[in-house]
Formats: structure tokens, C-alpha cells, sequence
């Protein structure tokens, strides 16, 4: 039992500041691993299968985002509860939140990969992938939509372990999990030659590991979690409340993605070269962010855990703290992507894809110049998942889509390319203008559940 507390950590009591820094560290590490995932993958589909591939499954990201994104959303919204059950010490219905989010994961995956298997030829058709490069596209697609099932393992055991205050060891096990990802992607194309398909392989197998590493873990590290049978029965209750939360956060990442379906099809419409730059700035993107999100992210079970403990004072406190760092983080990335970025592109581009490459760092620039609003959407946005709000922190999706919609349509037709690269900053100001005003009416809300604190 001592080891199991040692390894469980409350967020309810010390600095704010310290906590989330602490917390999040591990968690940006983690996420560090996690893009090696899609950046290995494209560095090698780039570097040794040509132009062509590497538009293919730069093609498939928002396709991707949607369907995959749906699956985190769902299974860090099903740890929100926990996190709140363990800051109110409420050991039991801790253990029944965690076997009825057991069973809710069985039958997402079992559904959602049956559905976007079937659907994945059709999606891509509908998103007008060009024909020299939807082979690759659909057999890299339809692997990854086999895998679902390895994503909501791992991403469910993460975010438990993350809900009782552990960030540290799912970086562990992404760690591993990288270091195979990359053997395997070297194996499987190099050597098997199997081309896209070895690399949406190689991700898959890498991840199921990560979470077969992760449910041993768990069922050793945590007795907290061994409960009765009674405990581990399916109770309608618990699945109403875990989905009213997993649901909407799910979703959010899927309403989101529609908005950016809507940029990948006008990226589609310039040809391959663009295609390819936008898929190394996206890459690059997405590692460059990861600080960002993971302050983010780190709000969820920080402000669950106190408001469970009924300490709402904090959560203000927790907020303002995550976002003035991550202001600072968004500055030091402005300056790197602008000194950098051109170069940064190579590890993605051949070095004689000039033209592909200039995309790319336009692209990046852009993107990187609205890191300080990309910052407040991931802490207010957070911050009121944590606070049991998830059907209002979806609407923010809602403004990202409509945003990136009219940059799409609207203003790809008056600015071109540039219209593409404002797209994420446009989102990212709608999704503000919605989420500031949002966690007020949210903090209020609790107010009046908790006068006295």
C-alpha cells in the first residue's frame, strides 16, 4: 500500500505553479514520444518512399485527428470522475467509475473500428484525395482504424494512471514504446518493404504494447482499483455520468477536425508539393506544441481533484498559473520556428524540394505566431472539462470548425495559400472569444455548490 500511495500524488494541497509544472513535465515528455509515433513515420515515408507517399499520409491527418481524437477525448473524459472521486476520497465509486469506463471502452473501440474501417475508402474519396497518392492514403487510413482498439487501451490506462496524480510512468512506457516504433518502421520499410503499410504497422504495434505495458502496471501498482464483484458490475449510472463527460470531449475533438477536413481538402486542391509542405509543417507543428498542450492537459485532473476536495479557489489560482507559462513557451517557440524552421523542414523534405519547402515554413510561421491563443484554448478549455463541464467546452470546437470552415472556403478563395496558414490562428481566436466568458459562467456555476470556500 505504501508503494501504491507513493506513486499516487493529490493535487489539492501545496503552490499551485509547482504542482501543474511538476505534472505537466512528464506529461510534455510523454507527448514528446508520442509525436515521434507520426513524425518517424513520415520522416522515413519522406525520406526513403518519395513525394508521393509522404502527400498520401500527410493527406490522412485530418482524418486522422477526427477519428483518433475522438478516441483520447472519450477516454481522458472518462478519467475526469476519477480524478474528482480520488480528491474526494471516495475510494468506491473511484473503482466503479473506472470498471463501468472499462466496459464503455470495450464497445467505443469495438464500434468505432468496425465503422471507420468500412467508411475509410468513401471518407477519403469525399475529401477529393488525389488519385496518384490515395493508395497510399487508404491502406496507411484503414491500418490505423484496425489499431483503435490499441488506442483506447493505451489512452485509457494513461489517463487513469494520470487522474490519480501519476504522470511520470505512461512516459516510461511511451518511451519504450518510441524506441520500437522506430525499429519497427525502419524494419518493415527497409527491409519488408512494405512501404505505407509497414509505417501505420509499426505505430500500431508500438502503441498496443505501450498499453498491454501499461494494464500490467496498473493491476500491480494500484490495489486501489482491485474491487468487488459488485464493484465491476455494469451500473447505467455510472455510464451515463462518465459518458455526459467522455462523450462531449470526444466530440470536441471530432468537431474540431471537421473544420479541419475542410482546410485538408483546399490542401488537396494545390497538388502534391503542397501537400507535402503542409504535412512537414503539420508534423513539425505538432511537436513544437507539445508544451503547449501539455499544460493543458494537466488541468484536467488538477482541477478535477480540487473540485472534488471542494477547493475552487485553486482552480483559478491553476489556471492563471498554466497560462502565464504557457505565454512564456509561445514566445520561445515564435522565435525558434522564425530562426529555424526552414531548416527544420529537412527532416521531413528531401533538401532539394525547394518549393515544398518554403510552403512549409510559411505555414509554421503563421501557425507559431498564434501559439499565445493556442495557449488559452487548451488551459480555460481544460480547466472547465476538469470542472465536469464537458458539453460547454465543446461548443469550442464548434467556433474551431466554423473558423477553419471559412478559412477553407472563404478566405483560401481571396488569399490563396496564405488563407491555409491563417486557418489555425482564425480558430484559435473564435475558440477564445467562446471559452473566456465560458469558464466564468462555468466558476459560478460551482459557487453556488461550494458558498464557503
Amino acid at each position: 500500500m505504501a508503494a501504491e500511495k507513493s506513486k499516487m500524488k493529490n493535487l489539492t494541497e501545496g503552490s499551485p505553479a509547482k504542482l501543474i509544472i511538476g505534472f505537466a513535465i512528464p506529461m510534455f515528455l510523454g507527448m514528446l514520444f508520442q509525436q515521434f509515433y507520426s513524425m518517424v513515420d513520415t520522416m522515413i515515408v519522406g525520406k526513403f518512399l518519395g513525394l508521393r507517399p509522404l502527400a498520401g499520409v500527410g493527406s490522412t491527418g485530418s482524418l486522422n485527428f477526427m477519428v483518433i481524437g475522438f478516441c483520447i477525448g472519450v477516454c481522458n473524459g472518462f478519467a475526469i470522475p476519477v480524478a474528482q472521486k480520488f480528491g474526494a476520497k471516495d475510494d468506491s465509486a473511484l473503482r466503479r467509475f473506472v470498471a463501468n469506463a472499462t466496459w464503455l471502452c470495450v464497445g467505443f473501440a469495438t464500434v468505432m473500428t468496425i465503422a471507420a474501417s468500412v467508411f475509410c475508402r468513401d471518407i477519403l474519396l469525399f475529401l477529393r484525395t488525389p488519385q496518384n497518392v490515395f493508395q497510399y492514403a487508404y491502406w496507411y487510413m484503414l491500418i490505423i482504424f484496425l489499431g483503435i482498439p490499441c488506442t483506447f487501451l493505451y489512452n485509457f490506462l494513461a489517463a487513469l494512471i494520470r487522474s490519480l496524480g501519476d504522470s511520470r510512468t505512461p512516459v516510461v512506457f511511451l518511451a519504450i514504446s518510441s524506441v520500437l516504433n522506430i525499429v519497427l518502421d525502419l524494419i518493415f520499410i527497409l527491409v519488408f518493404r512494405w512501404g505505407v503499410v509497414g509505417a501505420a504497422l509499426a505505430t500500431v504495434l508500438s502503441q498496443g504494447i505501450s498499453g498491454v505495458c501499461c494494464l500490467f502496471y496498473v493491476g500491480k501498482t494500484f490495489p486501489i482499483l482491485h474491487g468487488s464483484r459488485s464493484e465491476w458490475k455494469a451500473q447505467p449510472r455510472y455510464m451515463v455520468r462518465l459518458c455526459t463527460i467522455g462523450i462531449p470531449m470526444g466530440l470536441q475533438y471530432s468537431i474540431t477536425a471537421i473544420g479541419t477536413l475542410v482546410i485538408q481538402a483546399a490542401v488537396n486542391g494545390f497538388g502534391a508539393t503542397v501537400m507535402a509542405g503542409v504535412t512537414a509543417a503539420g508534423r513539425l507543428g505538432n511537436f513544437l506544441s507539445c508544451p503547449i498542450e501539455a499544460l493543458g492537459q494537466t488541468m484536467a485532473p488538477y482541477v478535477g481533484q480540487n473540485v472534488g476536495a471542494g477547493k475552487l479557489k485553486r482552480v483559478s489560482k491553476g489556471l492563471k498559473a498554466a497560462s502565464l507559462m504557457g505565454f512564456c513557451v509561445s514566445a520561445v517557440l515564435l522565435v525558434i520556428v522564425v530562426l529555424f524552421g526552414r531548416r527544420m523542414s529537412v527532416l521531413f523534405l528531401d533538401a532539394g524540394e525547394v518549393e515544398a519547402m518554403g510552403y512549409a515554413y510559411q505555414y509554421m510561421t503563421v501557425t507559431a505566431a498564434g501559439y499565445c491563443l493556442l495557449t488559452l484554448v487548451n488551459t480555460v478549455r481544460f480547466t472547465i472539462q476538469g470542472m465536469g463541464f464537458s458539453g460547454i467546452a465543446i461548443l469550442a470546437g464548434v467556433f474551431e470548425m466554423v473558423a477553419r470552415t471559412l478559412a477553407g472556403t472563404l478566405l483560401v478563395a481571396v488569399a490563396g495559400y496564405f488563407g491555409i496558414c491563417m486557418a489555425n490562428t482564425l480558430a484559435w481566436i473564435f475558440a477564445d472569444a467562446f471559452l473566456i466568458p465560458a469558464f466564468f459562467l462555468c466558476r459560478r456555476r460551482l459557487e453556488k455548490h461550494y458558498p464557503s470556500e
